[in-house]
């Protein structure tokens, strides 16, 4: 079956421009945010039957207010249990939408569906430990739209099982979502998976950077800013079956060193490590609840899986960016932002043995000091 499409999406005249949408999204965002999930049926069912086309309902409405959603939550304007709600809430209204236009016999379809009235069939999934799967279900409702046979595999997909499914399936393509990058190292697993069966993979979000700069040292086959251009490249051209034989952690020559291998290790001592250091600096840690102490724990724990992923990858870009992020968070949130350096002192003084993590360390300690902490962007770290 070849892979490369035979139809775009539907196109037809509609009255809805970009301001139809600009107001359908603010509607949208109002039931959303009070987690009224029937008025946000109404809204989106309402502008489908006035004329607006579905891919632009998914990608620039809910797509939108989604985004809205994160940058909500990081400017401490909305909580974790009410960004939970909207995000569910938006879900609901994606699977609303498609089910309007769910093909009639698609329960019937063969498990290796060889139709030739399809552009092809694709896997979509997020890599192993990545929770964030609003982004790859909007792009598996935009490939049905185009007529892609998609197979949506959801959340947190770990890779034997998603290689168990590809071989049961025999996709042409396999897309590959991760917001975090401290899921890059998941995610090079799971693209080394697919390409050794045969498969290419298209993968996206913003763990891989803003310009796609780390799906091509994880060997993916390509890469796509958002759904609409994973869409259209899809569209463009098929990917190629990748040749076998070379790996792509041939191109990753600095993990021989260990350091990223024996930070994940120890992850669990570190961490105590750096609690027991942080309380010789300050003794009222001491008095801290049991809460609170988790919750530092949790802090300390994100912060050294971000250490880990920049020593993966070999960027110091993934973990200073992480913490000048965390640092607008904290500041937002009336916590001192300088609460972060003695934090990376006691990780440096831990981690005096391994020369990379800790000019990594420095150069984020660098970048703390001359940082004007904007407000944080959603997407850069973790939705806690």
């Amino acid at each position: 079956m070849s892979a490369t499409p035979t139809h775009s999406a539907p196109t037809h005249p509609t009255p809805f421009g970009e301001a139809e949408l600009r107001g359908t999204t603010e509607k949208l965002w109002e039931a959303v945010s009070r987690g009224d999930e029937y008025a946000a049926y109404g809204v989106v069912l309402g502008a489908q039957g006035a004329g607006a086309d579905d891919e632009s309902l998914l990608l620039d409405v809910i797509g939108t207010v989604q985004r809205k959603v994160g940058e909500e939550w990081a400017a401490n304007r909305m909580s974790v249990a009410t960004e939970h709600m909207a995000t569910a809430v938006n879900d609901r209204v994606i699977a609303a939408l498609a089910a309007r236009h769910a093909p009639a016999a698609a329960k019937d379809l063969p498990e290796h569906d060889t139709g030739q009235d399809r552009p092809g069939r694709i896997t979509v999934a997020c890599v192993d430990g990545e929770w964030h799967a609003l982004p790859a279900r909007l792009l598996a409702e935009v490939l049905r739209l185009r007529g892609w046979h998609v197979d949506y595999l959801g959340a947190q997909v770990p890779t034997p099982h998603l290689i168990g499914h590809v071989r049961r399936t025999g996709p042409d393509v396999v897309a590959l979502s991760s917001s975090l990058a401290t899921r890059l190292p998941a995610a090079h697993a799971a693209i080394t998976a697919c390409r050794s069966v045969g498969v290419p993979v298209l993968v996206g979000g913003a763990a891989f950077g803003d310009d796609g700069r780390y799906a091509g040292l994880l060997g993916a086959d390509a890469w796509a800013p958002d759904g609409r251009a994973a869409a259209e490249l899809l569209a463009g051209s098929p990917l190629k079956p990748p040749l076998t034989g070379h790996q792509s952690v041939d191109d990753l020559p600095h993990l021989v060193d260990q350091e990223y291998t024996m930070v994940r290790r120890d992850s669990g001592r570190l961490v105590k490590a750096a609690l027991a250091g942080l309380e010789d600096r300050f003794p009222a840690m001491r008095s801290y609840t049991g809460l609170q102490r988790q919750h530092t724990a949790e802090d300390l724990g994100h912060i050294l899986d971000f250490l880990a992923a920049a020593l993966y990858m070999d960027c110091e870009q993934i973990f200073t960016r992480f913490l000048i992020w965390t640092a607008g968070i904290l500041t937002v949130r009336g916590v001192p932002a300088a609460s972060l350096t003695p934090t990376l002192d006691v990780l440096g003084t831990e981690l005096k043995e391994f020369p990379w993590a800790g000019r990594l360390i420095n150069h984020a300690r660098e970048a703390l000091n001359d940082s004007t902490l904007p407000t944080p962007r959603s997407g850069s770290g973790v939705l806690r």
